[in-house]
């Protein structure tokens, strides 16, 4: 009897070891967990989505954006009527256009300018890149008298005012390389962009 309580005490104690090393082991390994959970979880399907859906957003609204496009004559806005001092709005939303533009802006009912005509003309100039009113034959009371292709003129006005007939208003943007050029004439700035608003008063 006595040996079998001795056996019975010894079982008992290597299990009650064998309890205390499992729940060592236990407590060891919850100690550890908290450094797994630390880790970031990786994005959600939601979270993915939503970001792919601003980025496509963002990328729409990139692609419609008009200010690296070129203006067009239409995209300037001009006002006044022949014989009138215009007023020039020109867009903020294009880039300044790299070829001569020409608009009509009133029809006109004379004589058509060629290469060799002698004109009149009331004009209106502004500069694209600070938009300032830099010369204008309305306030002085005096039309500029040149003859069409003797070299009087830069070759934007030059090349520009063909086809204009007597008592027409014409749009003209004017590149630099027709203008000014890289030299500029102050206070145009060298590379400017000339917008002129120009009525044939005479032509003959």
């Amino acid at each position: 009897m006595r040996i079998a309580g001795k056996v019975t005490m010894v079982s008992v104690a290597l299990v009650a070891a064998a309890t205390l090393s499992a729940c060592a082991n236990s407590e060891q390994a919850s100690t550890g967990s908290p450094t797994r959970t630390s880790t970031p979880p990786p994005p959600s399907t939601t979270s993915a989505r939503s970001t792919a859906t601003t980025s496509a957003t963002t990328a729409t609204a990139g692609a419609t954006n008009p200010a690296g496009a070129e203006c067009t004559a239409d995209d300037i806005q001009v006002t006044g009527d022949f014989g009138q001092k215009p007023t020039i709005t020109i867009p903020a939303t294009c880039q300044p256009p790299k070829q001569l533009l020409i608009k009509d802006l009133k029809p006109g009912t004379g004589a058509e300018i060629k290469t060799g005509s002698s004109i009149q003309a009331n004009y209106l100039l502004q500069t694209w890149s600070d938009k300032k009113l830099v010369d204008n034959s309305f306030d002085r009371g005096q039309p500029l008298e040149v003859q069409v292709g003797s070299g009087q003129v830069i070759q934007g006005w030059e090349q520009g005012l063909l086809g204009l007939k007597q008592n027409g208003r014409r749009l003209l943007v004017i590149p630099p390389d027709l203008g000014y050029g890289a030299q500029g004439k102050p206070p145009v700035k060298p590379n400017e962009t000339l917008v002129f608003v120009t009525d044939a008063v005479q032509v003959s």
